[in-house]
């Protein structure tokens, strides 16, 4: 909270997605609550995961209670599993969440998607959560909860571009696992998004 009260906007390595909750409580108390891009393979929207609360399944089932996140201004992208349906997203699109299946992605371009979320987000503050499971495991397989069928790495950059313009008061890029990542294509493909995200920030001019 000190540091984004000299106006820094954190852009924040994981690590498990556990760390986007304490960093949008920050937020909200220097900004008020926020808009949200959150790209991943799960919704993290469980109540209790493992018997926990606060847990890396949960962050946005607790941000939303904490009025954190504007619901009606989140868009989930790349949402998928085994046997996954969209049935199993209601919880979240009950709150108003705009939830985009990795499937709804299959074989097109994002372009399009990311000027629906340049049109509904405005100028209000947005942060972008991004966890490396959103990417297909044939690009970045080296994290914990592996989920093929994933957005293609053409993809996360359209998403991470189509950010700019957007008033980004924060960013993070999570779930990087070393341990998984034998040929360090997981490690590239996230040092190169984290690039693009600094990048997308608001007042940097991109070269022309």
């Amino acid at each position: 909270m000190e540091l984004l009260s000299t106006g820094c906007i954190p852009l924040t390595m994981g690590g498990d997605h556990t760390i986007t909750y304490p960093i949008l409580q920050a937020i909200k108390a220097q900004r008020g609550r926020v808009g949200l891009v959150h790209v991943d393979a799960h919704p993290d929207v469980s109540d209790i995961t493992l018997g926990a609360k606060i847990n890396h399944g949960s962050p946005f089932r607790r941000a939303l209670e904490e009025d954190l996140i504007d619901p009606h201004a989140t868009f989930q992208i790349g949402l998928r599993g085994s046997c996954h349906a969209q049935d199993g997203n209601a919880w979240q699109i009950n709150q108003g969440f705009r939830v985009v299946s990795a499937e709804e992605c299959w074989h097109k371009s994002l372009v399009p998607l990311m000027e629906e979320v340049r049109a509904k987000m405005g100028d209000k503050p947005v942060y972008l959560s991004f966890d490396i499971d959103g990417i297909d495991p044939g690009f970045c397989p080296g994290t914990g909860t592996p989920e093929i069928g994933g957005l293609t790495t053409i993809q996360a950059l359209e998403i991470v571009r189509g950010c700019r313009g957007l008033n980004l008061v924060g960013c993070d890029l999570v779930e990087v696992s070393p341990p998984y990542d034998f040929e360090g294509t997981t490690a590239l493909t996230g040092a190169n998004l984290l690039f693009e995200m600094l990048c997308a920030l608001p007042g940097v001019t991109a070269n022309k």
